[in-house]
């Protein structure tokens, strides 16, 4: 986690996180009221296929872009309400458990930050990884608009998690397409722009990435198995999530 906050002095990595926020930002609004799902919480957020490539491309950058340009989705669409500080996290976590669970997550984990299109373990690992950072976010977001009484904990972390999932899915076409270009030719990947003694490189990462996927797991199915209270079941999920992303 130490290169959400390293990132800030280096130019280029604040430049960054402008643009994806401005990007994000802009394709929220765009459709914010094309297809509203719970109108005033969410829609059909077609702007969903951004932050995982970005958060792969472009690391902290990435998920300080999608968190600020869901806020900005957020005033600038008519949606913002207390329940967009839960947004903002939970849309960080979007950009930022893809590239800290892309090395950690043993067995589904990758060795280097890379994205090889011919390499059929990158494309599991980023499946797998979309999901749970997906899943992750809606858990987040889901108990404090349920603490807020506006929708059900047990809806929404289900409709949050689906909208996540498939625009993720559909960001691996984003991610394929320029992945290339952002590192060889614009020479932006995170990993080259930042100083290596910048990124983190936390001992506990692996541990970390367990408690991420487990307590999303759990947030989402944890009541088909169990008669849990909501109250325990989001708020210890949400917990646990923010606990292990803070070890990666």
């Amino acid at each position: 986690m130490k290169e959400i906050f390293t990132m800030w002095k280096n130019t280029r990595m604040i430049i960054l996180t402008a643009v994806c926020a401005a990007i994000y930002s802009a394709a929220l609004i765009a459709f914010k009221t094309a297809i509203p799902l719970i109108p005033g919480i969410t829609e059909v957020r077609v702007g969903n296929i951004f932050p995982m490539p970005f958060g792969l491309m472009f690391g902290p950058a990435g998920a300080w872009g999608s968190a600020i340009g869901n806020l900005i989705g957020d005033i600038f669409g008519g949606t913002l309400t207390p329940s967009s500080l839960a947004g903002f996290v939970g849309n960080f976590l979007v950009g930022y458990l893809p590239y800290t669970l892309w090395t950690t997550l043993i067995p589904f984990h990758q060795k280097r930050f890379y994205w090889e299109v011919r390499t059929w373990a990158n494309w599991v690992s980023y499946f797998i990884i979309a999901f749970i950072s997906s899943t992750a976010c809606a858990v987040v977001i889901s108990i404090f608009v349920d603490f807020m009484g506006v929708v059900p904990y047990r809806v929404l972390v289900k409709i949050i998690t689906l909208n996540n999932t498939i625009g993720s899915f559909i960001g691996v076409i984003l991610l394929t397409s320029v992945f290339k270009l952002v590192k060889d030719h614009l020479q932006l990947y995170w990993v080259d722009v930042m100083d290596e003694a910048d990124q983190g490189k936390p001992l506990v990462g692996p541990l970390g990435a367990w408690v991420v996927a487990i307590a999303s797991l759990l947030g989402l199915f944890g009541g088909l198995v169990a008669d849990w209270p909501v109250s325990i079941l989001g708020w210890g999920s949400t917990i646990a999530i923010l606990i292990g992303s803070f070890m990666l």
